[in-house]
C-alpha cells in the first residue's frame, strides 16, 4: 500500500511537472513533422565535415543480455564503446524485426506506412511502400556512399521492393527474417524452403562456404571499408543476424560458458560473444582504414529478447513480440569521437523515427516539407546532455489485432475500443489497451534449468476482463503497480491521444501469401516473383476477353 501510495503521489507529481495540457505545444497534431527538423543547421557540436555514419543493429538482443546491464554473458567490446560513449538509457525500438527496420529507415510510425499488423512474411506480396523516402535516399542525395550488410526483413516480393532499389549502392544478406547461420537457407512452411544469401539483387551462391553469418558479414564489412577512400562520407547499415533464432554458434564461443546450465542460454550467450567480437572487429578496420576519427558508431537492438530463446529482458516485464517494456525498451547507445559529453549516461526519450532526422541533419541534408516525419533530430539531446524535443511515443495502434475479448467502447469511457491492441507514452505515462502480450517477469535464475522453468517465473494473475492499464514509468520502470483505477482521468487523456493518431493512420497493409512466392518457382531461391509485365499480360488479356464476350453478345442479340 505505502509502495502504490509513493507510485500514486509521483504520479501526481509527474501531472503537474509536464502538464498534459501542453501536450500539443511541443508537436503538433498526430504524424505532423516537427517543426524544428526542417531545413536546420547542423547542431552546435555537430562534426564540421560529412561524418562517416555506422548503424548497427543486433535482433533480438535482451534488455539485460550486455555486460553494463548487468549480465553474466561477457560483452567487453559493448562495454567498452557504451562507457566511451553515451548509453542511451531511455531508448525505445519496437517490438518485432519488421516494424523496428521500417521506423528506422523511415522516420514514421507504423501507422504512417501501413505496417501496424505483425511483421512481413516471406510469402506475402508486400513491402515496405515504395512511396516512402527512406535514411539511404536522403544520405545519397548529399554525397554518401551507402551500403547494407545483413538482415533486410522489409519485403521483396517485387525488383523495386530490394534493397538496392531503395537508397543502397549495395547489399549483401538476406532478405527474410531469420534463417539457417550457416547454410543460409529458410522453411517458410513444410515444403516451401529456399536459399536467403543475397549480392545487390542476385543469389550470393559464390559465398556459399558454410561460414557463420556474423563472422560473414563482419569480413563483407571490412572489405567495404578497404575498398572505399575514406575522404568521402560513407553510411553503413549492418543488420546482424545474431542473436535471433535458430540458436547457433561456432564451437569456440562456448567455451566460457558451459557452467549455464539451460541449453538455449549457453547457445544465446555463445552467439553474442560472437557478435561482440566481431563489433571489435569492425572498429578495428574503421581505425585500420582512417575513418574512426570522423565517424558515429550507433548500437541497437531491434527489440527486446525472447526468454523461450535464451534472451533475459529482467528487470524488465514481457518479451519480444509485447508492448510491456521488455519488449520495446532496447539496448542501445552512440560512440563517436564527435561527442560532446563522452563516458555520460542520456536518461531523455529517444526513439528509432528519431535517428531518421537526426542523421540527415548530421549529413547536412535537408528533410523536405512534405514529408510527414514522427521522428526528431536528438544529436544535442545524446551529444550535449540537453532536454530531448520528444514528450511522447505512439508505441503502436494495430486495428487488425483485436483478441482482448472484453473489450469494449464502455471500457474505453466511449473515446476507444479497449480490444484494439495499442500501447503510447506520454512523458511519464504508458498506457496500453487490448492484449500487449505474454507479460510475465522472467528472472535470472529461470535460466538455471531446461526451461526457462516456469515456476521460476513471477506470474501475472490476470483481472477478469482487463483490457486498460496505465504505469508512470518512470517512478515504475518494472510494470508493477497499475494506476489506471487511480487515475481515469489520465486513462481519458492518454485514450484521446491515441484517438488523434488513430485519425493520421493509412490503410493496414497485411495480403494474404501468394503460392507464386514458392522459391521452388524461382530457382530454388526466396526472391522477387511479381512481375509488373505479367500483370498487365493478364490484364490485357482479360480485357480481350470481355471485348470478346461482349462481341459475341452483340451478335447473339441481333
Amino acid at each position: 500500500r505505502m509502495v502504490a501510495a509513493v507510485l500514486a503521489g509521483l504520479s501526481l507529481l509527474s501531472l503537474l511537472t509536464c502538464g498534459y495540457l501542453a501536450w500539443g505545444s511541443r508537436r503538433g497534431a498526430a504524424g505532423e513533422a516537427p517543426g524544428n527538423l526542417l531545413g536546420k543547421e547542423p547542431a552546435a557540436g555537430a562534426p564540421r565535415s560529412q561524418p562517416h555514419i555506422i548503424f548497427i543493429l543486433a535482433d533480438d538482443q535482451g534488455f539485460r543480455d550486455v555486460g553494463y546491464h548487468g549480465s553474466e554473458i561477457r560483452t567487453p567490446t559493448l562495454d567498452k564503446l557504451a562507457a566511451e560513449g553515451v548509453k542511451l538509457e531511455n531508448y525505445y525500438v519496437q517490438p518485432m524485426c519488421t516494424p523496428s527496420r521500417s521506423q528506422l529507415i523511415t522516420g514514421k510510425y507504423q501507422i504512417h506506412t501501413g505496417l501496424q499488423h505483425s511483421i512481413i512474411r516471406p510469402t506475402q506480396p508486400n513491402c515496405l511502400p515504395l512511396d516512402n523516402v527512406t535514411l539511404p535516399q536522403k544520405l545519397k542525395e548529399v554525397g554518401y556512399s551507402t551500403h547494407m550488410v545483413g538482415k533486410w526483413h522489409l519485403g521483396f516480393y517485387r525488383r523495386e521492393c530490394m534493397p538496392t532499389q531503395r537508397g543502397f549502392d549495395s547489399f549483401f544478406g538476406s532478405l527474410l527474417g531469420s534463417g539457417d547461420y550457416y547454410t543460409h537457407f529458410k522453411c517458410d512452411s513444410p515444403g516451401i524452403c529456399g536459399y536467403d544469401l543475397y549480392e545487390n539483387d542476385n543469389a550470393a551462391w559464390d559465398h556459399d562456404n558454410g561460414i557463420y553469418s556474423t563472422q560473414m558479414y563482419t569480413q563483407k564489412v571490412q572489405q567495404i571499408l578497404a575498398s572505399h577512400n575514406p575522404r568521402k562520407p560513407i553510411f553503413l547499415y549492418i543488420a546482424y543476424q545474431a542473436v535471433h533464432s535458430p540458436l547457433q554458434a561456432p564451437g569456440k564461443y562456448f567455451e566460457h560458458y558451459r557452467s549455464i546450465n539451460n541449453i538455449n542460454r549457453r547457445r544465446y550467450a555463445a552467439m553474442l560473444a560472437c557478435l561482440d567480437e566481431a563489433i571489435n572487429n569492425v572498429t578495428l578496420a574503421l581505425r585500420k582504414y582512417g575513418y574512426y576519427e570522423n565517424s558515429i558508431i550507433i548500437y541497437s537492438s531491434d527489440n527486446g529478447g525472447q526468454p523461450m530463446a535464451g534472451g533475459s529482458n529482467w528487470p524488465l516485464r514481457g518479451s519480444k513480440g509485447t508492448y510491456w517494456e521488455g519488449g520495446i525498451r532496447a539496448v542501445g547507445f552512440v560512440h563517436s569521437p564527435l561527442l560532446k559529453n563522452k563516458g555520460s549516461v542520456c536518461k531523455e526519450l529517444v526513439h528509432i523515427t528519431d535517428w531518421f532526422p537526426t542523421l540527415i541533419t548530421l549529413a547536412e541534408g535537408q528533410i523536405d516539407e512534405d514529408i510527414q516525419l514522427d521522428g526528431y533530430d536528438v544529436w544535442e539531446t545524446i551529444s550535449e546532455g540537453r532536454r530531448s524535443p520528444r514528450v511522447d511515443i505512439l508505441h503502436n495502434i494495430d486495428p487488425i489485432y483485436t483478441k482482448a475479448k472484453n473489450g469494449s467502447w464502455a471500457a474505453g469511457y466511449g473515446i476507444w475500443n479497449t480490444a484494439i491492441q495499442s500501447a503510447i507514452r506520454v512523458n511519464h505515462w504508458k498506457l496500453l489497451t487490448g492484449n500487449p502480450g505474454y507479460s510475465d517477469w522472467v528472472p535470472p535464475q529461470a535460466f538455471s534449468n531446461a526451461g526457462p522453468n516456469r515456476w521460476h517465473n513471477e506470474r501475472v494473475s490476470w483481472s477478469a476482463g482487463k483490457t486498460v492499464w496505465l504505469f508512470n514509468i518512470t517512478a515504475d520502470p518494472y510494470e508493477r503497480v497499475d494506476l489506471s483505477a487511480r487515475h481515469p482521468d489520465v486513462v481519458k487523456q492518454l485514450l484521446r491521444r491515441l484517438s488523434q493518431f488513430n485519425k493520421t493512420a493509412v490503410p493496414v497493409r497485411y495480403p494474404p501469401k501468394d503460392p507464386r512466392s514458392n522459391p521452388k518457382l524461382n530457382g530454388g531461391v526466396w526472391g522477387p516473383w511479381f512481375k509488373e509485365d505479367e500483370k498487365k499480360k493478364k490484364s490485357d488479356k482479360s480485357k480481350g476477353a470481355n471485348k470478346q464476350k461482349k462481341s459475341k453478345s452483340k451478335k447473339k442479340a441481333n
